[in-house]
């Protein structure tokens, strides 16, 4: 593929993940506030965002180790974001009083947005390394 190309497909991705990040908050938040009511959407929502976020990361990530313009689009941004929604939304429970527990898959995709952000950060310094190493050859 061209520089172009790969661009454009992490443009793409970046997009859709985008997206995808604003649906889960929304059915997330509207979880809380219905107390459940429409639970059976978390799960397909939860498995659509991880995957769409995975795709993105990957994306990145490959093109980093091809040596392809990779923009600055921190990925803790994603998890300080997941963080004040988990956070907040475990203070408005306590506050409120109400019975509403998290679903497992909110808490599952929490974790795997930690992990992804965790391999990201991991392959970045690897590269970082390895440009190091050979800018010393």
């Amino acid at each position: 593929m061209t520089k172009n190309k790969e661009s454009s497909a992490g443009t793409y991705w970046r997009w859709l993940t985008n997206v995808w990040t604003v649906l889960i908050f929304l059915t997330v938040i509207d979880d809380f506030l219905t107390g459940g009511v429409h639970a059976n959407v978390i799960g397909p929502v939860c498995a659509i965002y991880v995957a769409a976020l995975a795709i993105f990361s990957a994306e990145k990530e490959f093109e980093r180790w091809q040596f392809y313009n990779v923009g600055r689009h921190p990925g803790e941004i994603y998890v300080i974001a997941w963080t004040v929604l988990i956070v907040g939304v475990l203070v408005m429970t306590v506050v409120t009083g109400s019975a509403y527990t998290l679903s497992p898959e909110i808490i599952s995709t929490y974790i795997a947005v930690l992990a992804i952000l965790a391999v990201t950060k991991k392959s970045k310094m690897a590269f970082r390394e390895k440009c190091r190493d050979e800018d010393k050859k």
